[in-house]
């Protein structure tokens, strides 16, 4: 039996709201991850530890980027249980570090801006621990449309995530390189109207020293 164009209509507009939730209840699972952003100031000649506990056999990574300061360089340290030194990264602008927790313990990291003697930086560090959460429960077998198509959106959700943060950084670091051409181009504006005008002045000075009538002794 055909549908009648009023029953279509009404399928459609199910189907929007079941794709709508569907993206909304997507959006709050991609945060479920056990993941920490952050941007924070590493002032010059100053050093700056994270640290988290962490249970053996855990996978973990750490991102990083200088935003804007100086070369946009920074050193980094990671430690584990006992102060040992697992990874160093020595005047980097931006990299990845990827362990995995032999041993339940503390865990921290440590960004180090001593070599710098008047830079301040502005870093963002992305830190996941473990695998992230699935959004659907595990099932033996084949999945249906419904699981196969969260899957994906999952999947493009995170890519958006990851497009999203890498533009805003990209979009911080031009907008620091702006205000630092910005207030280069004053400084420079500033000291050729100064030697105009000294240059002026000492033109005229000239001049009448040039043309000043010089008083005879009497």
């Amino acid at each position: 039996v055909p549908l009648s164009r009023g029953t279509r209509r009404m399928m459609k507009i199910l189907a929007s709201w079941k794709v709508l939730c569907l993206v909304a209840l997507l959006s709050v699972d991609v945060r479920r991850a056990t993941a920490v952003e952050l941007t924070f100031e590493l002032p010059d000649k100053a050093k700056q530890c994270f640290h988290d506990e962490i249970e053996q056999g855990t996978k973990c990574t750490l991102e990083f980027q200088v935003i804007s300061g100086g070369n946009y360089d920074v050193d980094v340290v990671l430690y584990g249980p006992g102060e040992r030194m697992l990874q160093q990264k020595q005047r980097k602008q931006y990299d990845a570090i990827d362990f995995e927790a032999h041993e339940t313990g503390e865990y921290y990291f440590c960004f180090s801006n001593e070599f710098s003697t008047f830079a301040h930086k502005v870093v963002y560090l992305d830190f996941i621990v473990g695998d992230e959460v699935p959004i659907t429960e595990p099932v033996i077998g084949p999945l249906t449309q419904l699981e196969s198509s969260m899957n994906r959106m999952h999947e493009a959700l995170k890519i958006v995530r990851d497009y999203q943060t890498h533009h805003r950084l990209r979009e911080a670091q031009g907008r620091d390189m702006g205000e630092y051409l910005n207030e280069r181009v004053q400084y420079w504006s500033l000291g050729e109207t100064l030697l105009l005008v000294l240059v002026g002045l000492g033109q005229v000075f000239i001049l009448r020293w040039f043309f000043a009538e010089k008083r005879s002794n009497i």
